[in-house]
């Protein structure tokens, strides 16, 4: 039984790396060449010099909630593309935000996700995710051909359609959102319609909760999930092992992926929660150091299924914490960057309360070195958001390891 997508899921670590590193010159000089947005994010940077993970690490962060407003100023992509010609589709998420699809089969890198799914080439799958503007319809559509697997493109909605087609079509796998799943599987023990040909099932677009992955698998349809965006394609998946048991998510082999501060470039220590950033490999949209606006982390080790990419927890909420304060946005950069102006401080967390119905920030800032820090700070604080707010300091290690940089702690109640 073959058990991997291809040889590159089982490279030695150091291997992979070399050969992602090895392939950055050439995307970074690619980008420059074809991408007016990244001729001029880049016309300093020296493609060969780009070797290394430390490297790419230097380069500048190009965030997916700048995008709305750079399509408009060059539309229909911001001068992220490299060529309309190389388009199949031209697609829209909520922003408006516009996507393009390559004319490469399984441009989005799908497959790699359905076959850790367990889903072969034959199996007929019932895709229920959006085909009208939306790119996930066409995302898991065309990963699924490249697969060999014929599609039924059923959409969302229409519930009792749904599962008169799953009936007469006999389809063996499922995609689509893991809530949609299971409105189908109570609606045909309602209307006793048969869908018992679903043996197994991908979602992806919503939190999976453990009481559906255990209804799913005491229906017979073990169901994993996978974590992808339009922008980018595939990012990371599910892979069992042989019990089925899964622990985290692989990074797809097409993509390098880094875990940074939020609202910042700056990577963080293994396995500590901050925002997804993801460069791919892809020559009709290269995206580089793309911030996904996503809260994750790494794992340690390898996964217990035997490949041997980079782990991360999933998908573990949103970076984005701007908040509003007496009237003005406060940013999670601008915490970043007073934490950057003392050494001493080595992590911050802006908490926001009310009292007696005025703001008040406290930045809670974690150091060993106090001594004279907190007027110092205050000041860094005042000239960086415009606004007063008090510091108080506690010990390495003692804020939560949730990602958060803004706390929004106000009770209108």
């Amino acid at each position: 039984m073959v058990r991997f997508f291809d040889a590159l899921e089982t490279r030695e670590p150091e291997v992979r790396d070399r050969e992602q590193a090895a392939a950055l010159p050439g995307l970074i000089q690619h980008a420059k060449d074809h991408a007016p947005a990244y001729a001029r994010l880049l016309a300093d940077i020296d493609p060969p010099a780009i070797t290394s993970r430390e490297a790419l690490a230097a380069l500048p962060v190009t965030r997916k909630s700048a995008l709305i407003s750079l399509q408009a100023e060059a539309p229909p992509f911001g001068g992220f593309a490299t060529s309309r010609g190389a388009f199949s589709r031209v697609l829209q998420s909520p922003g408006p935000i516009y996507e393009p699809e390559g004319k490469r089969s399984d441009y989005w890198r799908l497959s790699r996700a359905l076959f850790a799914a367990g889903f072969r080439p034959g199996d007929l799958v019932h895709n229920c995710f959006a085909y009208h503007f939306t790119p996930g319809g066409w995302i898991f559509d065309d990963g699924a051909q490249a697969l060999g697997c014929p599609v039924f493109p059923a959409g969302t909605g229409q519930t009792e359609q749904q599962l008169q087609a799953i009936a007469a079509l006999r389809p063996t796998a499922y995609v689509g959102t893991p809530s949609f799943l299971a409105i189908l599987l109570d609606k045909a023990d309602y209307l006793g319609a048969d869908i018992s040909s679903l043996k197994k099932g991908l979602v992806s677009a919503e939190a999976y909760l453990p009481p559906q992955r255990t209804l799913f698998a005491e229906r017979g349809i073990p169901t994993y999930q996978c974590y992808s965006t339009a922008d980018l394609g595939l990012i990371a998946y599910e892979s069992p092992d042989d019990s089925g048991a899964v622990e985290g998510m692989v990074v797809d082999e097409g993509v390098i992926l880094e875990i940074v501060r939020p609202g910042t470039g700056d990577l963080v220590a293994p396995g500590e929660v901050g925002e997804v950033l993801v460069t791919t490999f892809t020559p009709e949209y290269p995206l580089i150091r793309f911030a996904t606006g996503d809260l994750s982390a790494t794992l340690p080790g390898p996964s217990p299924c035997g490949r041997t990419n980079m782990r991360i927890k999933g998908w573990m909420g949103r970076a984005d914490q701007t908040t509003k304060v007496k009237g003005m946005f406060v940013h999670p950069q601008q915490v970043a960057d007073v934490v950057r102006r003392h050494d001493a401080l080595a992590k911050a967390r802006l908490i926001v309360t009310r009292i007696e119905g005025g703001d008040v920030m406290t930045l809670v800032c974690e150091t060993t070195e106090t001594l004279d820090l907190a007027d110092q700070v205050a000041e860094s604080l005042r000239v960086v958001t415009k606004l007063r707010g008090e510091v108080r300091f506690v010990t390495p290690g003692s804020l939560p390891n949730d990602g958060k940089v803004i706390e929004d702690a106000r009770d209108y109640g």
